[in-house]
């Protein structure tokens, strides 16, 4: 689903020729796939934003590898959520706010919309922040200076589209292979316990009420709620399937890059952990509660240029994950209200939040933390619609939920509830 009316140029024609090659068996193998990869990779960035930064930093440096099991856990959930999604878009040829507008009632179509829009500004909040910091840290811009000129990049970013979806998708695709060279280089240099990251990921391990903060706040996190509502859009930019073969076709590769994708995410989002676990847990740093405070302290302790390279991972994260959620914010309004605003106004009026928390001086990266536990208290409205529409024979056909899929996404959902009441309950003074 487009962000613009601007008319479709040739570029975007033989992007859908090469999808009906691969329809038709022209193309054969990987080259089949080529067409189809672009909306797994846009919706992942949304899983390397600097809220994951400040999370998995955190929880590294003050619990070591113990939190692994949450990232992994996440990640599942993640990859069979945004499946469902895009499956969702190849099966109807709408996106979820459409269909919620067309068959839930006026009064909770608009209460999800509200919740889905307090969502998209707590992810934007995060976004604006971790590329402000990026380039306060690399270049010493000013905050207020540094908000703007995020604003502009990320408006320049979506203006791709104007040159047919395929430059846009590439674009984000290529930052996303840079946090993951970045983070690469980070695992290199850190030198982290095969045996401790193996053990971690594998063994849950829950120790207090600060360790359920943060892996409430890495689900929310790694489980975005703008991006499950984005992709189901995404699918539906290359082609339109003729028959119901087609449909299955696509659905497949769709699969297949999902896979690939938010594999690629997990695996980033582990890094993040470990390498902090390694470089700073490991070293008796365990109150690294800012980004700033990570890149001061990782300097001395792994040099430079890996210092550099963190930050430079942090304004890829920055810039393209705040162009993605302008593009879910798009489809969030247009989808459930039926109205759509220019994507200046959008993108200005988003920015507004990072404007005020940067005049206030409140500290960045707990406000990053805590837009990740606000994120994931809203996470349960768009999986619940989700599993709603997917497991309908009348609106899936052929593609509706298996048996299998609606149970596990079921446990998913309610796993996500689970553990917002126990973080409400312990901040309400309760013991865990």
């Amino acid at each position: 689903m487009g962000l613009s009316s601007v008319s479709v140029p040739m570029k975007e024609d033989r992007a859908t020729q090469a999808c009906r090659s691969s329809l038709s068996g022209k193309r054969k193998g990987i080259r089949a796939l080529l067409p189809f990869i672009g909306p797994a990779f846009i919706a992942s960035i949304a899983y390397m934003d600097p809220g994951n930064f400040a999370t998995n930093i955190q929880g590294g440096a003050e619990f070591g590898y113990k939190l692994l099991w949450v990232v992994v856990m996440a990640s599942a959930m993640a990859t069979l959520i945004q499946y469902m999604s895009a499956k969702l878009g190849i099966a109807t040829g709408r996106n979820l706010p459409e269909l919620c507008r067309q068959h839930f009632p006026k009064w909770l179509s608009i209460s999800l919309w509200i919740i889905s829009e307090f969502a998209a500004m707590a992810t934007d909040l995060a976004e604006f922040l971790g590329a402000t910091l990026g380039l306060y840290l690399l270049f010493h811009i000013p905050l207020i200076i540094g908000t703007l000129l995020t604003g502009i990049t990320t408006y320049l970013i979506l203006m791709l589209e104007r040159f047919g979806f395929r430059p846009l998708e590439r674009f984000i695709t290529a930052l996303v292979l840079v946090i993951g060279a970045a983070y690469l280089v980070e695992t290199v240099l850190s030198r982290p316990s095969a045996s401790q990251i193996l053990y971690h990921s594998i063994v849950p391990w829950m120790g207090n009420s600060n360790a359920l903060l943060l892996a409430v706040g890495v689900v929310g996190a790694t489980v975005m709620p703008h991006v499950v509502y984005l992709h189901s859009g995404l699918t539906q930019n290359r082609v339109t399937p003729n028959d119901e073969q087609e449909k299955h076709l696509i659905n497949r590769f769709s699969r297949i890059e999902v896979l690939i994708a938010l594999s690629l995410a997990g695996i980033i989002n582990m890094a993040m952990m470990y390498m902090a676990a390694s470089v700073f847990f490991n070293t008796g740093h365990t109150n690294i509660a800012s980004i700033p405070t990570a890149y001061e302290t990782l300097r001395p302790l792994l040099g430079s240029a890996a210092a550099g390279v963190f930050l430079v991972s942090l304004l890829a994260s920055g810039f393209s994950s705040s162009a993605v959620g302008t593009m879910a914010g798009q489809v969030i309004m247009q989808g459930f209200v039926g109205f759509k605003i220019p994507l200046w106004v959008r993108r200005v009026v988003t920015m507004l939040p990072t404007f005020i928390i940067v005049l206030l001086g409140v500290n960045p990266t707990e406000t990053l933390v805590i837009s990740q536990v606000l994120l994931s208290i809203a996470l349960p409205a768009p999986i619940l619609t989700l599993i709603y529409f997917t497991r309908r024979k009348d609106i899936m056909g052929s593609l509706v939920n298996k048996s299998a899929t609606t149970i596990f996404s079921s446990a998913i959902a309610l796993t996500i509830l689970f553990l917002n009441v126990a973080l409400i309950y312990s901040s309400l003074g309760g013991s865990i």
